[in-house]
């Protein structure tokens, strides 16, 4: 499948050659616009798995664009400039850029600039999952350890034992631990008195 790509570039005649590079490259171009503001509108709408912007747009700055963009996960973003002072490419990395290219450029230099901030998106967004996964992972313990603790206390469990109610209870009942965990803090689930 093709990359999908979106041109935020306020320069038609720059916009019209970047289009045709880009699909002369395989590229798929769903939307371009020569405004800031309309980028952050077309990326919502079209997720496109990368976001071209320039720096100096009307309605809203490419770095502005960048930020909203990124900080939503929504596309990896390129930004493709005239501009090649310092402060403006640092302040294109906190924005979240994964790629400056400064104009003109090179249809040589365009594919890899793309294909690093694509690799780079791809590297945080499962980073991003991950991250999640883990948090999820904690919350069912914490909520496991509290019904485990109710359990020794409330019915003088011992610890192994309180475990291996919630986990059988949690198969036999086809429910996941945290919700047997839930059960059992709330005192709609209580162990059968031995």
């Amino acid at each position: 499948m093709a990359v999908r790509v979106v041109i935020a570039e306020d320069e038609a005649i720059i916009r019209l050659d970047l289009k045709e590079t880009l699909e002369e490259e395989g590229y798929e171009v769903v939307a371009e616009t020569s405004r800031g503001d309309e980028a952050v509108t077309l990326v919502r709408e079209h997720s496109p798995d990368l976001a071209i912007l320039d720096i100096k747009m009307p309605g809203m700055d490419g770095l502005s664009a960048a930020r909203e963009i990124t900080s939503e996960r929504m596309a990896a973003v390129l930004i493709l400039t005239a501009f090649s002072q310092r402060n403006l490419i640092e302040e294109a990395r906190d924005a979240g850029a994964l790629a400056y290219l400064v104009k003109p450029f090179q249809k040589s230099e365009l594919v890899p600039a793309i294909e690093v901030a694509l690799g780079r998106h791809k590297e945080m967004q499962a980073l991003a999952e991950q991250a999640k996964n883990l948090e999820e992972l904690l919350e069912n313990r914490k909520w496991v350890d509290r019904a485990k603790g109710m359990l020794m206390d409330k019915f003088s469990m011992s610890e192994n034992d309180a475990f291996t109610f919630i986990r059988t209870t949690a198969m036999q009942e086809r429910k996941t631990m945290r919700e047997v965990a839930q059960s059992i803090l709330s005192g709609d689930l209580v162990p059968p008195s031995t």
